[in-house]
């Protein structure tokens, strides 16, 4: 697969169409991310359903962190997912796994329910991780999908992540997911 680096975002051609990750523009994108939120298959998971107030206090921090980059994904133009790129060994989420130096986190969601179920979240998540990996000098790629959430981790596994157990955080039971670049196959990684 060709990528391009362009000033709008990054492009990449998927069997579902051209994917674009864009930083998250706050004033022009958060309705649309708020009626992500207020979705119920959403809701139960990210816990930012109500008043467009709960979203933007969590906006505002993920953009006032030094760690932490949020992105709105576009299928065709489409708005149609979230990401926030983080880096996993300087957030609390390193407490409870052993972290390496430089992991990448990735927390993501799929808006439109149009897109869920048919694939296109791996597709996804693997070309995110492959694309975090190839910004920085990290090899891994962490996630930490609530346990409850199985197409969360059937999306993740299918990508190429493994499971590495049950971590008890502060606000949910999940199941670290890891996408480890040494471990990827040479053939794999070119592809």
């Amino acid at each position: 697969m060709t990528t391009l680096q362009t000033r709008a975002g990054w492009l990449l051609p998927t069997p579902f169409g051209r994917f674009e990750l864009d930083q998250l523009r706050p004033l022009k994108d958060l309705a649309v991310l708020h009626s992500w939120m207020n979705d119920p298959e959403v809701a139960a998971f990210w816990d930012l359903a109500g008043p467009r107030e709960v979203l933007d206090r969590h906006i505002a921090a993920v953009l006032s962190s030094a760690h932490s980059e949020p992105y709105l994904g576009r299928l065709d133009g489409e708005a149609m997912s979230y990401w926030e790129l983080y880096q996993a060994d300087q957030d609390p989420l390193a407490d409870y796994y052993t972290a390496r130096r430089g992991d990448v986190g990735i927390h993501l969601l799929i808006g439109p329910g149009s897109f869920r179920g048919r694939g296109v979240g791996s597709t996804l998540i693997r070309a995110v991780a492959d694309w975090a990996l190839s910004r920085t000098a990290s090899t891994r790629v962490v996630s930490e999908p609530d346990l409850r959430n199985q197409r969360s981790i059937r999306a993740f596994t299918n990508a190429g992540f493994e499971a590495r157990g049950v971590l008890e955080l502060p606000d949910k039971q999940a199941m670290l997911m890891v996408y480890d670049r040494t471990l990827i196959p040479e053939t794999r990684r070119a592809g």
